[in-house]
């Protein structure tokens, strides 16, 4: 009755099914790893992050470049305040406003963008604060330039003179003459009266749509797998069923050639 699976094409289908399984296995295996892991860094994120606010602040060439290890670590710079921008489109507390950015000119020429802090409304140079004259020691939280189109950054371009979408070296190189590092630092405590803007997260370390995406991949490989399971089933009972009406007389006489003759050759044999 079985014979059949010695065929050529049944071992075609049955070396299909042996490679296909532990493929689908795997890859959702993997998919399920890639979802703990952001899962482990969005843990490992938030407990730095906590951390970070009892730490003493270290000076910012220390921690630079900035990566996952150093991103909302407490650093601290000396300079003078020069140009001032606004960042619309920026929400805090589910409200929706701007931040107040001014650019700090170190000793070594180039600037640090530092985020003084947060207004509510539309971005309206006349209502941010002044940055204070002379030299300055700043500290507050660390950050990676921004990528337009995550963690809030807007990517709408054509902004009026003296605001940016991004609070990036890419974007600010073409707003200010001097050079620009590539990060930047929230104030610990908003300056004159605004609202302190919170440490983001790292990029790659939160609860996101890729996060979520890994999850919906690694339920399809294994359903994949289960299909895989299901039709070679679905296919080895119906080559039993022909073959049982081909004994007895039962096959209709319109069927197709190749199925009738492969009915009487497995039968035969």
């Amino acid at each position: 009755m079985y014979r059949f699976l010695l065929t050529p094409r049944w071992w075609g289908i049955n070396v299909f099914v042996l490679l296909a399984i532990p493929f689908c296995l795997f890859m959702g295996s993997w998919q399920l790893g890639r979802f703990e892991e952001r899962m482990d860094n969005h843990r490992s994120a938030g407990e730095q992050a906590e951390s970070a606010k009892h730490e003493p602040a270290r000076p910012l060439d220390e921690l630079l470049p900035v990566d996952k290890e150093t991103s909302g670590r407490q650093a601290t710079a000396t300079g003078q305040y020069g140009r001032q921008l606004l960042v619309p489109g920026r929400k805090l507390d589910d409200r929706s406003g701007y931040y107040v950015l001014t650019l700090l000119r170190t000793d070594d020429g180039r600037a640090l963008p530092v985020v003084r802090g947060w207004l509510p409304g539309d971005a309206d140079a006349a209502k941010a604060p002044a940055a204070p004259r002379g030299e300055v020691t700043v500290t507050g939280a660390l950050q990676a330039s921004e990528t337009p189109g995550s963690n809030g950054v807007s990517t709408t371009g054509g902004l009026p003179e003296g605001q940016t979408g991004a609070i990036s070296a890419a974007s600010l190189v073409n707003l200010v003459p001097y050079d620009v590092y590539d990060a930047w630092i929230t104030l610990t405590k908003g300056d004159s009266g605004m609202k302190a803007v919170p440490a983001a997260a790292p990029q790659d370390t939160g609860l996101n749509l890729k996060a979520f995406q890994n999850l919906g991949y690694t339920g399809e490989w294994f359903v994949f797998a289960g299909f895989v399971v299901f039709m070679w089933f679905r296919l080895l009972r119906r080559e039993v069923e022909f073959i049982r009406d081909a004994e007895l007389g039962l096959v209709d006489s319109e069927e197709s050639a190749p199925e009738a003759g492969r009915a009487r050759e497995t039968a035969a044999s």
